[in-house]
């Protein structure tokens, strides 16, 4: 099941705006290439945001 996307701050999208381009770089180099740690990086961040999205609707 997907998660649900929470809403993101502007620093929050240009950081995934650039982790995307870096991720369509390295596509570009082979299938053999490891894209995990951005990946991560993708993860952590929406995870983060995700977070203040919940602790904002406590707080409410």
């Amino acid at each position: 099941m997907a998660q649900h996307t929470p809403p993101l701050t502007a620093a929050e999208k240009a950081r995934i705006a650039v982790l995307v381009g870096r991720m369509a770089k390295r596509s570009v180099a082979g299938e053999q290439v490891d894209c995990s740690d951005l990946e991560r990086a993708m993860d952590r961040i929406l995870a983060a945001a995700r977070a203040r999205a919940e602790k904002a609707t406590r707080a409410a």
